[in-house]
């Protein structure tokens, strides 16, 4: 009798084995198809392993700089993936939320780091949620502490940070490279990094517990614009489900900042910017200029377009408002091939691929500077040529408190309208996934910039630092867990709303009242407070060029 039990529990016993072996749990040994990998448990959350510094493309160097990213050559043993890659060449100087805190750079920089959940199994299918940073195409880094994935993780899902080339190593554009590209390709490296950063997950997260038919991408700033032309880009619209750009999806008559920094060049412009350069290099081939040291090209790394030269934004007094400044010269290129159309054609002709959107700006994306009332009235004569009488009737200002006040007032109400326009162009375009637009106007403690540019990244990741003299209240807390909530909420369905939050209402084209309010408060609100303020920017937008 004995003897029969221990046989019949032996029986039951080895399916339940086998069973666990075929869907065994990731743990810090993952195998992938380019090799072993060991991670380890994350330092933020015991329940999230981390595995950093994954190659997901060869390192582009000597011949392969300036040439799309080729899949990573297989390593031999067991990847030690516990510490980051260097940061891709840069000298771009990125401070506080921004910065990765390392001195590590290098061309040989394509390295991914994955947080996966430590319970999740080979057959979990868990949502993915890509990163793509920011930093004016300049600068910046997936080791940022900001980017952590623990938090998220934690929620059940994959998160994934990576490097890409930025700078002139990511976004030069020549004749030559043009010819050598069999797609007649040339100036964006940079994106064709982030696009194979998704072949990459698309053929390997399944072995960290991810699902390769759910990604969600996301970025803020130049990483929100990234974000975007992933969608765009026919080489991967079809491979995400979802898009979270924060800072933010722009109508392409955005005149401000932020806005221009993200904006695409056209390519005859391109070229020649290639031609300048390889000429101030003083090198005659791009043979001889994959030869010229990192340190010599990185000597242009901050150099700035012209592209505001004979347009009324190129006025002294005009760029004294703080509304407008050049654009860094390295930027994406409307190609043909990565990116065929400009973005506004893109939207307009539904060139895209159809799926949800979450995207918005911030209160104090940029910071003003005192204006006296001669200036104001100067600079906004010459910005609204003949509708001026409509501009002051609006923000009217009668000192430099006004001055500097109705400045502000404008550019953030411009923020407000240019993702709501866009958002029309969206559905208008013939889309009809839902756009979840929002305005973000928290101030993080102990510092005067207000709900400056990025600010909201800490609460969405769930990473308030300790590194700051930032004196976190229950607020804070609270507020992270909300903003960590809604994200993780769009990421996993396409839809932010769920739980018992504040409701999260899509855009409409047809109503002005449904961009959402994050931070200090919750709930839909108008893109203006008044509508002939809507009409002159609107008409703002009608006398300017895209960009």
């Amino acid at each position: 009798m004995v003897a029969l039990f221990g046989l019949i529990a032996g029986l039951t016993a080895t399916p339940l084995a086998l069973g666990a072996a075929l869907h065994p749990k990731i743990s810090s040994h993952v195998e992938t198809s380019y090799g072993a990998i060991r991670g380890a448990i994350s330092d933020l959350e015991s329940d999230v392993i981390s595995y950093k510094g994954i190659p997901f493309a060869k390192p582009p160097v000597n011949d392969l700089r300036w040439r799309a990213p080729e899949p990573p050559a297989r390593w031999s043993g067991t990847l030690n993936a516990t510490n980051f890659g260097a940061d891709c060449a840069q000298s771009y100087s990125s401070l506080g939320l921004f910065s990765s805190g390392s001195e590590n750079i290098s061309e040989d920089c394509l390295y991914m780091n994955i947080w996966a959940p430590k319970n999740a199994t080979v057959r979990s299918k868990l949502p993915v949620f890509l990163w793509i940073y920011g930093g004016r195409f300049e600068g910046g880094a997936g080791s940022v502490p900001t980017y952590d994935g623990s938090h998220l993780a934690a929620k059940d899902m994959i998160v994934v940070t990576f490097n890409y080339r930025m700078g002139p190593f990511g976004f030069l554009a020549h004749p030559e490279l043009q010819s050598e590209s069999p797609h007649n390709s040339t100036g964006n490296y940079g994106i064709m990094d982030q696009q194979q950063a998704i072949e990459f997950l698309r053929h390997e997260v399944s072995a960290f517990g991810g699902d390769p038919n759910h990604i969600t991408v996301g970025g803020q700033s130049a990483g929100s614009a990234s974000a975007l032309i992933m969608m765009y880009s026919p080489l991967t619209s079809d491979k995400i489900v979802g898009c979270i750009a924060e800072s933010g999806a722009r109508d392409p008559h955005d005149p401000e900042t932020f806005g221009l920094a993200t904006s695409h060049r056209w390519m005859e412009k391109a070229l020649e910017q290639g031609e300048t350069f390889i000429s101030e290099m003083n090198v005659s081939t791009i043979a001889e200029l994959r030869n010229v040291s990192m340190a010599d090209l990185l000597e242009y790394d901050g150099s700035t377009d012209t592209i505001l030269e004979g347009t009324v934004w190129g006025d002294t007094t005009v760029q004294d408002t703080g509304l407008v400044s050049e654009p860094p010269l390295w930027r994406p290129v409307v190609d043909g091939y990565v990116l065929p159309l400009g973005y506004g054609d893109t939207l307009r002709t539904g060139s895209h691929n159809n799926i949800p959107i979450m995207t918005g700006d911030n209160l104090n994306e940029t910071s003003w500077t005192d204006m006296n009332v001669t200036t104001y009235n100067s600079a906004f004569t010459t910005i609204m040529g003949n509708n001026s009488k409509e501009f002051f009737n609006a923000y009217p200002a009668s000192n430099e408190s006004e001055a500097t006040a109705q400045t502000a007032a404008f550019g953030n109400d411009i923020n407000r309208y240019t993702t709501w326009h866009w958002a029309k162009d969206w559905y208008l375009g013939g889309a009809t996934k839902d756009v979840f637009a929002y305005f973000w106007t928290h101030s993080p403690p102990n510092q005067t910039s207000g709900a400056y540019h990025g600010s909201e990244l800490w609460y969405t990741f769930g990473n308030l630092p300790t590194f700051y003299n930032y004196t976190w209240t229950d607020y804070d807390y609270e507020l992270q867990r909300i903003m960590g909530s809604y994200w993780a909420n769009f990421i996993k369905t396409g839809n932010p709303n769920g739980g018992n939050f504040t409701r999260f209402p899509a855009s409409s084209p047809n109503k002005t009242n449904t961009v959402m309010w994050l931070g200090d408060d919750f709930g839909a609100g108008e893109i203006v407070d008044n509508i002939d303020k809507l009409s002159v920017i609107q008409d703002l937008f009608s006398m300017n060029p895209e960009w």
